[in-house]
């Protein structure tokens, strides 16, 4: 690990105010020098806005300009906050308050309810998806599981936009909203659902908000006594401010102006939910002796990448367009755009995994790589090609790392070794720290070798190797570190929800992307009817589906892949046509400059693994369906179609998989997935050709793994093969 490397993980603290403002653009200075009235900071992707802010809440409170608890930070996830929070902690400034809307408000409401309304508080609602089918079964609604999750989503856009159950269906009309069912229904559903809390002494999310703001409004004493204590507010993110959290916002200021925002109108992406960037434009309207500062310094995105994004906003239309910031890079030029067209979704999945193992032979980390897509659904088919390359990877969305079981187990048991000292029988004769911890975490299910397959065993291994690899880091940047102090640094890390890096390719949706970035992102599936989604029908929904892949392309720093399938299954009818955002950036499609090129005329023309393309659609062999789940496809028949599987065959093929990934040190998932072992188990291949049309098995592990299989298909054991996948 480098100097600079360490400096990173483990900064040290300042020494002095002045201190605090070293290595700041002029801009960014200018943000941390502006610390009173209201300031307007307008922030690019990759412009280092936390950077700006946290480095001016800290300068504020090293100068002795701001008291430490009389700034509350504000921003919009737990992550981003816990983000925030160690930054500052960094900086010298630790007591200052960095939580998110619902956070600030719940320990306000909590606080004040004794006060204010008397009794207990009403229990909040950790998931209000039950009541609300509560509700929808009592108004004699049925509503499956998707349309459950659509109705609660429903619910919660009214709330957080202050609209009451009568007036839901005008809302709706007037905002051009689908509705995923009749608005009236709808609307009766939510009246039931607010009377059942009631009936039940419960209350959800947007409730901690709306009775924070009733309070507020209705007593007075109560709201001069937050404003005594916060005397200066920073809200982060602010495009995506809802009129609720405005609402409790200017409650919190009162009649004062010490608010600094932090906004990027070009990344306002969740309208869905209620959030407006409206608030962010009308700033200076609303305070005409605000100082605004641009930051366009991009220092995450090299040169290219930062042109495509600046192409993309350029054809952009609205209000938002208008204020759009023109990105200049401060990185040295890297590779240009790849644009790739496939036949098919399949094809289109396997390249991109074929280019994701390039790039980490050529030495990027897997953890430094995204794929990013529309929506969750299109995941499954990038996760089967990702496991036939043999290629770790991680969806995102998953628990946080330090409310992660096995991760609390940990952190019991180290904590223990600690307090134990040298009375702990499993430390004997261990003395560097790493060493230690390893000794403790193998104790909890860690292993040198990671175990074979995925799902809940190799998720626990994961978390734990993270810890194993945060050790060697930490004792690497401070010589000396004993178990204590590691112990104390995993505290400060859960409290400021700063986890290490869990190995791996990330997949997540365009939208679970925000606000994280990796040196190599595949932009997948970029058609008409995903990019923009097929629903987004207005012209401003339309817009927002360009900014969503603004912030798609924003999120690489050097390498940048965007790519597009001309049908969804193999020899299915070419109808597709790339997303009408990448006019005039892809070649071929007119012209906005100097936009990258591959390939011959520019645009890559992506294949399937070797494998011939099918000349027709892909038919269940046992009732004829077509067929169109990649599961079913590589199985050759719909999921719930009679299988004739050897189940001997099968059994054997896992265990010869077993030893192969033992050899291999990998995942037995990277020699063949089982739905790969399944459809051999189930047409016993006896050629290579026959062996070859099942997907799965491509050229690479045809040549690899392909004279064992067929041995084992013929009834023999199969050899132990060498060599790396």
């Amino acid at each position: 690990m480098t100097a600079a490397t360490h400096s990173t993980l483990f900064p040290q603290v300042p020494e002095t105010a002045d201190a605090v403002l070293d290595g700041l653009d002029p801009e960014q200075r200018e943000v941390a020098l502006a610390l009173s009235g209201p300031v307007c900071v307008l922030a690019g992707a990759g412009t280092g806005k936390t950077r700006a802010i946290t480095h001016r809440i800290a300068y504020g409170v090293r100068a002795g300009i701001l008291q430490p608890a009389s700034v509350l930070a504000v921003t919009f996830t737990n992550r981003a906050a816990g983000e925030m929070r160690g930054r500052l902690r960094q900086l010298g400034a630790g007591g200052v308050q960095a939580r998110t809307f619902h956070s600030a408000a719940l320990r306000q409401l909590q606080f004040f309810w004794p006060k204010a309304v008397g009794g207990d508080m009403p229990r909040l609602l950790e998931r209000k998806i039950q009541l609300v089918a509560d509700a929808a079964a009592r108004c004699r609604i049925r509503l499956d599981r998707n349309e459950l999750r659509d109705v609660t989503s429903e619910i919660e856009w009214a709330k957080v936009t202050q609209t009451v159950p009568a007036d839901y269906p005008a809302a709706v009309a007037k905002s051009v909203r689908d509705a995923p069912r009749d608005p009236a229904e709808i609307s009766q559903i939510y009246a039931l659902y607010e009377q059942l809390k009631r009936d039940r002494s419960v209350i959800d999310f947007e409730d901690v908000l709306l009775l924070t703001v009733g309070i507020l409004q209705d007593r007075h004493d109560i709201a001069e006594q937050i404003r005594r204590q916060y005397q200066h507010f920073v809200v982060d993110e602010y495009q995506d401010v809802s009129p609720l959290q405005q609402r409790l916002l200017d409650l919190w200021l009162g009649d004062r102006d010490n608010l600094c925002v932090v906004g990027d109108a070009s990344q306002t992406i969740y309208s869905f939910t209620g959030a407006t960037p409206d608030h962010l434009l009308n700033f200076r309207d609303r305070h005409a002796n605000a100082t605004v500062v641009k930051l366009v310094r991009d220092y995450r995105s090299t040169p290219q990448v930062v042109h495509l994004a600046n192409g993309l906003l350029s054809q952009a239309r609205g209000r938002a367009a208008e204020h759009r910031l023109e990105l200049i890079s401060q990185r040295d030029p890297g590779p240009e755009p790849v644009y790739t067209e496939y036949a098919d979704e399949p094809a289109e999945a396997e390249g991109t995994a074929r280019r994701i193992r390039d790039l980490i032979a050529a030495g990027v980390p897997a953890g430094e790589i995204a794929v990013l897509y529309r929506i969750n659904a299109q995941s499954e088919v990038y996760e089967q090609a990702l496991a036939d390359a043999g290629v770790p990877y991680q969806l995102r969305g998953a628990e946080r790392f330090f409310e992660r079981q096995e991760v609390r187990e940990a952190g019991i048991a180290l904590r223990g070794a600690a307090r134990a000292g040298g009375n702990d029988s499993l430390l004997d004769d261990v003395e560097d720290l790493p060493a230690q911890v390893r000794a403790v975490l193998s104790t909890k299910g860690w292993t040198t070798k990671p175990p074979s397959g995925s799902g809940a065993v190799r998720d626990r291994w994961e978390s734990l190797a993270a810890l194993v690899r945060l050790a060697e880091d930490f004792a690497r940047a401070k010589s000396g570190a004993t178990l204590s102090d590691l112990v104390a640094e995993l505290d400060e890390r859960a409290a400021a929800q700063h986890a290490p890096t869990v190995q791996g390719v990330t997949l997540a949706s365009l939208h679970a992307a925000k606000g994280l970035e990796w040196d190599a992102v595949f932009l997948v599936g970029l058609t008409e009817g995903m990019m923009p989604i097929t629903y987004a029908k207005t012209d401003e929904q339309v817009e927002e589906e360009r900014r969503l892949l603004y912030v798609g392309v924003t999120r690489a720093r050097v390498h940048l892949s965007l790519s597009w399938a001309l049908s969804r299954a193999p020899g299915g009818r070419a109808s597709r046509r790339p997303s009408r955002f990448l006019k005039g950036l892809r070649p071929g499609s007119g012209s906005l400059g100097s936009v990258g090129v591959t390939g011959s005329g520019g645009i890559e023309r992506g294949i399937a693994g070797g494998r011939r393309k099918p000349r027709g659609p892909v038919l269940c062999r046992v009732c004829g369906a077509t067929l169109t789940e990649a599961g079913a496809m590589k199985l050759m028949r719909c999921e719930d179609c009679p299988s004739d599987m050897d189940e001997g065959l099968y059994e054997r093929l896992r265990d010869w998989r077993s030893e192969q990934a033992r050899e291999l040190a990998q995942p037995a998932y990277c020699v063949f997935t089982d739905k790969t072992l399944m459809a051999i188990a189930e047409r016993v291949p006896t050629t290579d050709g026959e062996l070859s049309s099942i997907a799965g098995v491509g050229i690479r592990k045809l040549d690899r793994f392909g004279a064992d299989v067929l041995a084992i298909c013929a009834g023999g054991e199969g050899g132990a093969g060498g060599g790396e996948v």
